[in-house]
């Protein structure tokens, strides 16, 4: 059984400031507060919500 492939995101960036749809974007991947970690399914979905956040994220595979 082969394990799903997972990504660490940590949230680096405030999102005062900064469009609703990019705040709502870090809520999503289940970040709202600074220097927040999770561990997501890499996925295309959640590749895409990274992309779109990028500038907000750290991102390690």
């Amino acid at each position: 059984m082969a394990a799903n492939k997972t990504v660490r995101v940590t949230q680096v960036g405030s999102p005062i400031g900064r469009p609703d749809d990019q705040r709502a974007t870090l809520i999503g991947l289940g970040l709202n507060k600074m220097h927040r970690t999770k561990e997501l399914e890499d996925t295309p979905a959640v590749r895409g919500m990274i992309e779109k956040v990028k500038h907000l994220v750290k991102v390690e595979a």
